[in-house]
């Protein structure tokens, strides 16, 4: 028998549940369910609509129905009851499993008439007779659950190359306009490909009226399929589209069916990216595609404490709150990255950091998701995903932050290390790199401001990052220019899209070009190496120097900057987060990123920082470690723990 790789994404909504606008269902228990309506004080701490949260899987498009329903009975007989309600279809379900099929292969996709995708009838088969995803949908909300899907950005190349019509929704028929029918080679943006599956999808042109009608005919199907949830890939972080984001989340609004909006992917995403998003969607990634290694999940960290101080958590969405995204919790049962056959393997993460992971998530309140096969769901990670502490955090804490005043003691000494004298912190295997570090940032930002032109001869310039360099005396960052030739028949189709614009490159050999997606994160060492992709035709190569200094990549519209400091590059070091529970319990976790065990410890007169309006000046606290069950009675001064390599502890603190 054929394996197959199956990750299902469950979604988390521990406390809400959709009814309609004013009334929602409150699990005031993880072991029973009850409904009312929420009081003000319970309203505080709820969305509108509820927190849920999604997965990407490159190769989840070989799933089937078969199995997509029986991890969905699992969800509903096990961890519904713990307010895991949202099943989703990830990645391709249109695709068909055929030899010669893969993540950026073209030509195999099922569309109908009207260009728009369809589940794959061989793997879905109840979708047969253009039936989409109305019987899967259906069942799952037998179930008491609801369903959602994975979409990509604009239109399929394979629409385009077909020249589908575009369907007309208030009519039924082709959308006309200006005395013509419009077809998919009208909207169709062949240099706005997403970058990493150009040969897949491309952008749309949402100024045209056809461009946002054939958006509004995609997803008015999937509300007619029963769709409460769509994650829309490729349209942020380095492949940010604004404008189809605005269009569809428009779209969303008109719907006579509420449906939770997330975006993706996360790579070159900022606080100040997001904020031109969160009002439009419910959820948005922050991060790259989040893997079973310790790497991956240290890397969450710094993001996490950003967009917390740019207070995103919760911040006003589409239709209620938007959340920042850490993407899945790789878990239990699963397959290897780029792998197309599985599951066939446990998660590479060991007990105690897939506890970090789960924390380090509750704490910052991202949605969570589970992202491993629910028939071989072990005990160990059941017991994990259900957690009451954990759940109650995510779902109904505030004030989430990370609290920095922490000291640690590990007896691991390197010439690195570095001792804080007025507050006694060890910052551990800290190193500094004196190097130009490019990445991608909004261009409304002021730290995007700082390009200019330098000649260097009367053929040859230079564009240079002159600001916020940390020191008069390191070099200037620089890049070559020019602009693209349009001499040849096939160049000049091109002349009019890339008017205006720049190719870019690290020396003067000119053949290997600066691209902007789907990642942009390069130091000047990897600049050296030639750390670029040869010359195309493609946005993502296509540089505008704006009068106000910036330099905006055509393809996201985000803009190049640069940093160029005395740069701290940690690879470990003591961690902690706050946040306040809805009973006035305080919520306190240690993280050791360190190679060795540490001992964290932070004084409770330091809670005064980070908890608004306590005075913990003589206070006594009951104290409780969840994840080793020791109760610490009563403390007055501090709370102070081992804790493992890549570990955590998690206290609980009811303080008077």
């Amino acid at each position: 028998m054929m394996t197959m790789k199956l990750r299902v994404d469950i979604f988390m909504s521990l406390s809400l549940l959709f009814l309609h606008l004013l009334l929602l269902l409150l699990h005031l228990n993880p072991t029973r369910v009850s409904a009312k309506t929420l009081s003000n004080e319970e309203s505080e701490h709820a969305s509108f609509p509820p927190r849920g949260w999604n997965s990407y899987d490159s190769f989840s498009w070989i799933i089937s129905e078969e199995e997509f329903l029986q991890n969905a009975q699992i969800i509903s007989e096990r961890l519904h009851a713990y307010g895991y309600e949202y099943v989703v279809v990830d990645f391709l379900w249109f695709r068909r499993k055929v030899k010669g099929a893969y993540t950026d292969s073209k030509g195999f996709d099922v569309i109908d008439k009207w260009g728009r995708m369809v589940p794959d009838p061989d793997r879905w088969p109840s979708s047969a007779g253009g039936k989409g995803f109305t019987e899967v949908a259906n069942k799952v909300h037998s179930m008491g659950l609801k369903f959602g899907i994975h979409v990509m950005r604009g239109i399929s190349t394979q629409a385009v190359n077909a020249n589908t019509p575009i369907l007309d929704t208030t009519t039924g028929g082709a959308y006309e306009e200006s005395g013509r029918k419009w077809s998919a080679k009208d909207i169709g943006v062949r240099e706005r490909a997403c970058a990493w599956m150009s040969h897949g999808f491309m952008s749309v042109d949402t100024k045209l009226g056809a461009g946002r009608a054939f958006l509004r005919s995609l997803y008015e199907q999937y509300a007619e399929w029963g769709v409460d949830f769509v994650k829309h890939d490729c349209v942020f972080g380095a492949d940010l589209d604004i404008n189809e984001i605005s269009v569809v989340s428009e779209v969303l609004k008109q719907l006579d069916r509420p449906i939770l909006y997330s975006l993706s992917p996360g790579t070159s995403v900022t606080p100040a990216m997001a904020k031109d998003v969160s009002g439009l969607a419910n959820m948005y990634r922050i991060t790259a595609d989040d893997w079973d290694s310790w790497g991956d999940v240290a890397s969450h960290f710094d993001v996490t404490r950003d967009f917390s101080t740019a207070n995103m958590i919760g911040a006003k969405g589409l239709l209620g709150k938007s959340w920042p995204d850490l993407d899945m919790l790789p878990l239990g049962w699963l397959t290897d990255p780029g792998s197309n056959d599985g599951p066939h393997r446990t998660s590479n993460l060991n007990a105690d950091e897939q506890r970090t992971q789960m924390t380090l998530w509750s704490m910052s309140k991202s949605p969570l998701m589970f992202g491993g096969d629910l028939r071989k769901l072990d005990e160990t990670t059941y017991n994990l995903l259900t957690n009451p502490i954990l759940l109650e955090i995510n779902s109904f804490s505030s004030n989430n932050m990370e609290f920095p005043y922490v000291t640690s003691t590990n007896g691991f000494k390197s010439k690195n290390d570095i001792l804080d004298e007025q507050s006694g912190r060890c910052l551990t295997d800290v190193r500094t790199s004196d190097t130009h570090f490019l990445s991608l940032t909004s261009c409304t930002t002021s730290k995007a401001i700082g390009w200019s032109v330098e000649a260097l001869d009367q053929d040859l310039e230079q564009i240079c990052w002159k600001e916020h360099l940390g020191s008069k005396h390191q070099e200037l960052f620089c890049l070559y220019k020019k602009e693209p030739l349009l001499s040849s028949d096939e160049k000049m189709s091109y002349k009019h899209q890339f008017q205006g614009n720049l190719q870019l490159f690290a020396t003067e050999r000119m053949d290997f070009c600066l691209g902007a997606s789907p990642t942009l994160k390069l130091t000047s060492k990897e600049f050296e190496r030639g750390a670029f992709l040869p010359c195309r035709w493609d946005t993502n190569q296509m540089w505008v120097l704006n009068s106000n200094g910036t330099l905006a990549n055509s393809y996201s519209g985000l803009c190049a900057t640069v940093n160029s400091v005395e740069a701290e590059v940690s690879s470990g070091g003591a961690r902690s987060w706050v946040a306040t529970g809805r009973r006035g319990e305080i919520y306190v976790a240690f993280f050791n990123l360190n190679p060795v065990k540490t001992v964290i410890s932070a004084m409770i007169s330091d809670l005064a920082h980070v908890v608004p309006g306590k005075n913990f000046s003589g206070t006594s606290c009951n104290c409780k470690e969840v994840w080793s069950g020791k109760d610490f009675g009563v403390i007055k001064q501090s709370i102070s723990m081992t804790v493992e390599v890549h570990g955590c502890a998690l206290f609980v603190l009811n303080c008077y």
